[in-house]
C-alpha cells in the first residue's frame, strides 16, 4: 500500500512538473538568438533598445513575461530590481520583453514596487520579437483587469528566459518555473558564465 501511495505520488509531481514547462517548443541553449531592436522603458524614458549593442557589453537576460502588473510579473520584475547588482557583477544586462504598450511599460519602468527604474523593459506590441524565439502566443482575453484595475486590452506571451552570450548564442532557456524561481536561475546562469571568464 505504502509503495502504491509512493508511486501515484511521485507520478502526480511528474503530471504537475510537466504542466509547468511552457506549452511550446522554444529556442534552446546553442541556438542563435534572434537580434531586435525596439522601443523600452527605463524609469518611464522611453528608449531605443538594441539587444546587438547591448550584446557589446557582455551576457543579456532577455526574459519574456505575459504582462505587466500582473501577479506573477510583478513578483518577477521586483525579483530582477532586487537582484540588479548581481547581474551587473556578473557583467549581464537585464531586459524584459513584453506585448505591453510602451505607454504601460513607462509606468511599470518606473515603479518602486516592480522595476524600480534599474533594468529596461521592452515592448513587442505585435509579437515580432516573442514569435522569432518560437514563443507561443495568446490573445488577449476580453475583460482581463491588471493589478492596478486597468483593462489588459493586449495578447501575451510565455514566461521564458534566455540567456544570451556576446557571441550571439542563447547559453540557456529557462521555462517552467515560478517567477522567483525563473529569476534565480537565470542569475545562477550568468554567475556561472562569469567564472568561466575569469
Amino acid at each position: 500500500m505504502m509503495k502504491k501511495l509512493m508511486l501515484a505520488a511521485a507520478t502526480f509531481a511528474a503530471a504537475a512538473t510537466l504542466g509547468a514547462l511552457p506549452a511550446h517548443a522554444a529556442l534552446k541553449a546553442g541556438d542563435a538568438a534572434p537580434g531586435f531592436t525596439t522601443q523600452a522603458s527605463q524609469a518611464g524614458k522611453a528608449f531605443e533598445f538594441s539587444l546587438k549593442d547591448a550584446l557589446k557589453k557582455g551576457p543579456v537576460v532577455v526574459y519574456f513575461y505575459p504582462s505587466a502588473y500582473t501577479g506573477g510579473c510583478n513578483v518577477q520584475a521586483h525579483t530582477f530590481a532586487v537582484n540588479h547588482d548581481k547581474f551587473a557583477a556578473a557583467g549581464a544586462t537585464v531586459v524584459g520583453v513584453s506585448l505591453d504598450s510602451i505607454q504601460r511599460l513607462n509606468d511599470f519602468s518606473a515603479d518602486p514596487n516592480y522595476c524600480a527604474g534599474k533594468f529596461p523593459v521592452a515592448a513587442d506590441a505585435d509579437g515580432r520579437i516573442a514569435r522569432s524565439y518560437e514563443l507561443a502566443i495568446r490573445e488577449a482575453a476580453s475583460g482581463k483587469k491588471d493589478t492596478r484595475g486597468v483593462d489588459i486590452d493586449h495578447a501575451t506571451t510565455e514566461r521564458t528566459t534566455f540567456i544570451v552570450t556576446p557571441d550571439g548564442k542563447i547559453a540557456a532557456a529557462v521555462g517552467g518555473l515560478t517567477p522567483a524561481a525563473n529569476v534565480e536561475k537565470a542569475l545562477e546562469t550568468v554567475q556561472q558564465l562569469a567564472r568561466k571568464r575569469t
